[in-house]
């Protein structure tokens, strides 16, 4: 693996500077505007076709190595998170790159030039498709939720749409590697999957001195509703690594005047569809049994947004093999799924993946102390794991790729059965009818 290493150092200044310029120009989901475009550029200048995305940020470009044989996706995320009290945050968006995100496309650069160096392809087989992917984290779902109205998005997660626009399609195996503090290689079972939420309870506006009767309070209905689900936590199956952690988004507009219209934010968290689904409802009966007693409505926006991630067996394998050609980076893999969430689940319902992670960065992941210390961990040593990955896949006439490929057993048949599955979790809408003597409750 001499020469895939030496490939991707030979790029290192390259690396750096991409990973430098993203981290100082933060962009959220569906946003990436100018990360994309710098990625477009460089890769352009290394000599590939890019198929962009067009209405959205993103590309993807496809490098044949001239021999029939599997289809591997290498993947690296462009979006931000939002931590206005990150020191780096950018000024009026607050958003910054508190998770590492920078680093991977850094890293994908780095992939894409290391590919073009004399030697990298020579005894592999099949085709590379290096795709710079927009919105991994699942935020400003009113911003997301208008995209899906004027009808640019149908998901609110990037890889979801990329999915669904067909920009995967041929694809046989898809690997990214996220950064991570720590000092070495690690990967895991897997991680939960999630259903993003949108509440607005809705009451009746009235003076809060002179006639507060004569209102109805969002706010008071919205209280009731966060407590109400707090007590039905008893109910989460432990086994089902369930989380819902709501925040209230608007709380009222003026102190004298009693709220009319109140928005939670949430997720429902967990590791199957069926333990989403089954607590969905009990959150919903929840929110809607909080509205019913103080004569409010609500409507209960629910949006499919991640499905479970399950790491293929044969492809943490792969990972670790990889690791080995790096005896001063240790490699440790942990059987328990992570309780966090990522649009990665999405293509593992579909085709084997593995999501790993690299060191390099330092700090509370998604915190305000999160950066990135040691580029040449998170980004060109990064750049060479998924090298030695790509290599062991696909040399000796691809035998460990369609290893894999027929030992996985995808929790749907096709995109189309995942899809179908995902959009039956959406419901929007007001969830009370109230009549002259009665209401009727839609969960």
């Amino acid at each position: 693996m001499n020469t895939q290493l030496a490939a991707v150092q030979k790029h290192r200044e390259l690396i750096v500077q991409a990973q430098e310029y993203i981290w100082a120009n933060p962009e959220t989901g569906y946003r990436e505007i100018k990360t994309s475009k710098y990625m477009e550029d460089a890769f352009e200048a290394l000599g590939y076709e890019l198929v962009r995305a067009g209405n959205i940020p993103g590309f993807y470009t496809v490098l044949d190595t001239g021999r029939p044989g599997p289809e591997v996706l290498v993947l690296g995320e462009l979006d931000s998170l939002l931590c206005p009290e990150h020191p780096d945050a950018d000024p009026e968006t607050g958003a910054v790159h508190c998770c590492g995100h920078s680093a991977q496309c850094a890293a994908l650069l780095g992939v894409a030039a290391a590919l073009k160096e004399p030697g990298v392809l020579d005894g592999l087989c099949g085709r590379i498709r290096l795709c710079a992917v927009p919105a991994e984290e699942l935020i400003e779902i009113k911003y997301r939720s208008e995209l899906k109205r004027q009808g640019r998005i149908r998901y609110m997660g990037g890889k979801s749409e990329f999915l669904h626009r067909g920009y995967f399609d041929g694809v046989d195996i898809a690997l990214m590697v996220h950064t991570s503090e720590g000092s070495g290689f690690r990967a895991r079972k897997g991680s939960v999957g999630c259903l993003a939420k949108r509440v607005i309870y809705k009451g009746v506006s009235a003076h809060a001195g002179g006639c507060p009767w004569d209102g109805c309070n969002a706010l008071y209905a919205a209280t009731l509703g966060l407590s109400a689900i707090n007590s039905i936590r008893e109910t989460f199956r432990e086994p089902d690594l369930v989380r819902v952690h709501p925040i209230i988004t608007k709380g009222g507009g003026a102190v004298k005047a009693i709220p009319d219209q109140v928005i939670i934010e949430s997720y429902v968290r967990g590791n199957s569809f069926e333990a989403i689904r089954q607590t969905n409802e009990k959150v919903n009966r929840a929110l809607c049994g909080a509205a019913l007693s103080l004569g409010a409505n609500v409507d209960i926006q629910d949006t499919p947004g991640y499905a479970p991630l399950k790491n293929d067996g044969g492809m943490i394998e792969l990972a670790r093999d990889a690791a080995a050609y790096f005896p001063d980076i240790p490699f440790r893999y942990n059987d328990a799924p992570s309780t966090g969430s990522t649009d990665m689940g999405d293509l593992s319902c579909v085709m084997p993946v593995i999501h790993p992670y690299a060191p390099g960065a330092v700090g509370t992941s998604h915190g305000s102390d999160y950066y990135i210390q040691n580029p040449d961990l998170a980004c060109v040593a990064s750049a060479q794991w998924q090298l030695v990955m790509l290599t062991l896949l696909l040399q000796d006439d691809a035998t460990r790729a369609k290893q894999i490929i027929a030992s996985c057993e995808p929790e749907f048949a096709s995109k189309e059965a995942y899809f179908e599955c995902v959009n039956a979790l959406a419901c929007n809408g007001d969830r009370i009818t109230y009549g002259d003597k009665d209401a009727v409750v839609h969960l």
